[in-house]
């Protein structure tokens, strides 16, 4: 493993400038911008699953910054500092975020700011299967001239072009998909006829129709459980006889066996940066057996991976572990509870004095009654604030007048709260 260097002033603090360990590669102006906030830059981009628990256990790191490489309950549970995972790009499919929740440590990411270069691989992928440019190049490196093989192509304009998912990536794909004069569809689970029209695209309401009526087909879906397998036989048996399928989200997304069946029987093309089966790191061996298919070409998961993208990717990087460090809060949070135990709002105007809400939580402590969550608002001057604060049941008469007996609490109303599905 590299030797980390601890680099950039030190914040003045009490607890000390933040300690940040960098586990995959971070563009130059993120590393420099961490550095001026005052932090500790610990960086080593050649970190991987086995290696990162240890590195996490050694270094102590206030915050883990992670691209690709996993991001277990072991690494997590290593160190007890650790209080924030901010993952370089959108996808956290590869962080425990259960075992980040259980010990209270922030899960964030970056979404969008690599949508961009996403898409400009997709459309690569999309003319390449088109006309059929590794085969081409392929040829020439071996001396042989096949103009009459390769002047068949089908060509884009006038096509339709199917998008699965339409979320930031799936947009700039439809965007460009437009500039080729395609015709644009999209389906999404939660996509409505309004919002596919807002964005320029056709409304699919079934994923089936879409796979019926697409001469291509572009995956952008986000990675979760539900997209397991989401192009299976039945999707890949409905569409067009040499249709072209581009994936650039995560390779379990494809029933991979159903997809080389398909290539093999029914003329699909096929256009993959990502892989059921890719090597942990960024270097190996590369096993997959789709990519052995004769109609599938691929790349290196690579979408995200360009200049532009590397260096927006850490701007917002930095922008997250600013808001932290600063403000205590996470843009782009993705384990805060969408809904807690609450059934009581507790609001509390008081004079902006120490001891007043300690007084508070010792009287609903001492009844236990549990805050799920709370907020304090103070007031222009700082004379006054507003604690709202949100109880799992409610406080009785008694123990409302004993809160009341704080000389600075000057008013308190309880209210329900109505349960979130």
């Amino acid at each position: 493993m590299t030797a980390f260097a601890s680099q950039g002033p030190s914040a003045p603090s009490a607890a000390g400038p933040a300690k940040v360990l960098v586990c995959d590669p971070l563009a130059k102006n993120g590393l420099d911008a961490l550095r001026g906030l005052g932090c500790i830059v610990m960086n080593d981009p050649e970190l991987a699953e086995g290696t990162l628990p240890r590195a996490v256990k050694d270094t102590s790191p206030d915050v883990l910054i992670t691209g690709t490489t996993p991001v277990t309950a072991e690494a997590i549970e290593a160190c007890p500092r650790l209080a924030m995972i901010v993952v370089a790009g959108t996808s956290t499919e590869h962080v425990d975020v259960a075992a980040a929740s259980r010990r209270g440590i922030f899960v964030a990411n970056c979404p969008g700011r690599n949508a961009t270069a996403v898409a400009e691989l997709a459309w690569a992928l999309i003319l390449a299967c088109d006309r059929r440019l590794p085969e081409q190049v392929e040829a020439l490196r071996a001396g042989l001239w096949r103009q009459r093989e390769f002047a068949n192509a089908a060509g884009l304009h006038g096509r339709t072009l199917g998008i699965v998912g339409l979320g930031q990536v799936g947009q700039e794909i439809a965007s460009i998909g437009r500039a080729f004069g395609m015709d644009v569809i999209a389906w999404s689970r939660n996509l409505t006829e309004e919002k596919a029209v807002e964005h320029g695209c056709g409304f699919c309401g079934s994923l089936i129709n879409l796979a019926k009526l697409s001469d291509v087909v572009s995956i952008s879906v986000g990675g979760a459980e539900d997209t397991d397998n989401l192009v299976n036989e039945k999707f890949l048996s409905v569409l067009k006889p040499g249709a072209i399928l581009v994936n650039t989200s995560r390779g379990g997304v494809i029933d991979q066996a159903a997809l080389a069946a398909a290539v093999r029987t029914r003329g699909l093309r096929a256009g993959l940066d990502v892989w059921a089966h890719e090597p942990e790191g960024h270097e190996g061996t590369f096993t997959d057996p789709l990519a052995r298919e004769h109609g599938v070409i691929g790349t290196h998961h690579v979408g995200a991976l360009t200049e532009q993208a590397q260096r927006a990717v850490a701007d917002e990087v930095v922008r997250v572990v600013r808001a932290w460090a600063e403000r205590g809060h996470v843009p782009h949070c993705v384990n805060r509870a969408v809904a807690t135990p609450a059934t009581n709002m507790l609001s509390v105007r008081h004079i902006n004095r120490p001891g007043v809400l300690a007084h508070v939580f010792e009287v609903l402590g001492r009844a236990s009654i549990n805050v799920e969550e709370m907020e304090n608002i103070v007031y222009a001057g700082g004379e006054a604030g507003l604690a709202r604060i949100q109880l799992d049941k409610a406080p009785t008469e008694d123990q409302l007048a004993e809160i009341r007996t704080n000389a600075n609490i000057l008013s308190m109303t309880l209210g329900t709260i109505a349960r979130r599905m």
